[in-house]
């Protein structure tokens, strides 16, 4: 295991910069005054463009640019955002933490209720609670995310008025920036509770629910699919046939003995999907004004902000790799059958 996760830590390296470099010859499709012009603020520059040019080596070939945002970058400067008005590494550090506060919200919703729903629907298969489930999940999985998250802000915020877009309120964001609240993780959720504070936990809570929701009815529609399909096969083989020939009961045959089988797919699809969310939802994220990573992503890129798409790309493919490592490893300690070469 050890020689494992030590050859993979070694790989991690080469796949950000095959990631980041990829990108970055990307941004090359973008002319050298063009480039210059995202440095300059005021119209009254524009003269001084050849000089933003030279100053900055826009002209250099590919390779020596990538190296020089490389070595800053490895220094943990990322450069400077000009979408969101600060360095790429303090938008990071505070965009990030409400993706991870809704990732964390919407995994816990789709694991709950996907491995509930999809045992239940592989026990009673043919039946019409297999039907229903199926049904809910070919539903889920086909509506696309950004109907469903319309059609939810337009019914429970137009119409009820229940869940208000945004990560929180403005009386919210008065209380979490006075001198007696304290930010120990950057969580609000989690923060909110530290500073026995209530009334920032449910109206996080209010803005937190709808995008979180959109969230989990297409994962959960494919988790669903994905533990019934498991469970399915694992009923059908001897071991399951032997504890019943037994006479261990029902519950215990499926949840103690298939169940520990069926649910090792499921999580590497909920790792995957974890790590997705925390790259940041840009739909999800847009409709409902949510102040995550996603959101920081797409402006970046809508305003041409080169810094700001580095940054955020570095993150994701950071994220996805460590992510893809850390599932394998759970795949051992739910099944120690499984034995990760060497």
């Amino acid at each position: 295991m050890t020689r494992y996760i030590l050859r993979r830590l070694l790989l991690l390296p080469l796949v950000v910069l095959g990631v980041t470099f990829l990108l970055f010859l990307l941004t090359q499709r973008l002319s050298p005054e063009m480039r210059a012009s995202l440095y300059i603020k005021d119209p009254r520059q524009m003269g001084a463009m050849e000089e933003v040019i030279v100053k900055y080596g826009l002209r250099d070939n590919v390779f020596k640019q990538y190296g020089r945002w490389l070595g800053s970058a490895l220094q943990g400067d990322l450069g400077y955002s000009h979408s969101a008005n600060m360095p790429v590494a303090s938008a990071i550090k505070e965009y990030l933490p409400a993706t991870v506060q809704l990732a964390f919200a919407t995994i816990i919703l789709v694991l709950l209720f996907g491995i509930w729903f999809g045992t239940v629907s592989a026990v009673k298969k043919d039946k019409w609670q297999d039907i229903a489930a199926r049904l809910i999940s070919v539903g889920g999985f086909s509506l696309p995310i950004f109907v469903l998250g319309l059609l939810l802000l337009m019914l429970f915020y137009g119409k009820l008025g229940w869940f208000p877009p945004g990560g929180y309120s403005v009386m919210t964001d008065v209380t979490i920036h006075g001198p007696n609240f304290h930010q120990y993780t950057g969580l609000l959720l989690i923060d909110a509770l530290l500073n026995g504070n209530l009334r920032v936990f449910w109206d996080v809570m209010r803005h937190l629910f709808l995008p979180a929701f959109t969230l989990c009815i297409g994962s959960f529609a494919l988790m669903v699919r994905v533990m019934r399909s498991s469970m399915l096969e694992e009923l059908g083989k001897d071991y399951v046939r032997t504890a019943r020939a037994k006479g261990l009961a029902e519950r215990a045959v499926v949840y103690r003995h298939a169940g520990k089988n069926a649910i090792i797919p499921v999580i590497t699809l909920a790792s995957i999907q974890f790590i997705r969310l925390l790259g940041g939802t840009v739909i999800v994220e847009t409709i409902f004004q949510y102040p995550g990573i996603g959101r920081f992503g797409v402006t970046a890129a809508q305003q041409l902000d080169i810094a700001g798409i580095m940054g955020f790309s570095l993150m994701v493919a950071v994220l996805f790799v460590i992510g893809n490592l850390l599932s394998d490893i759970l795949y051992t300690a739910v099944d120690p059958r499984i034995k990760l070469s060497e």
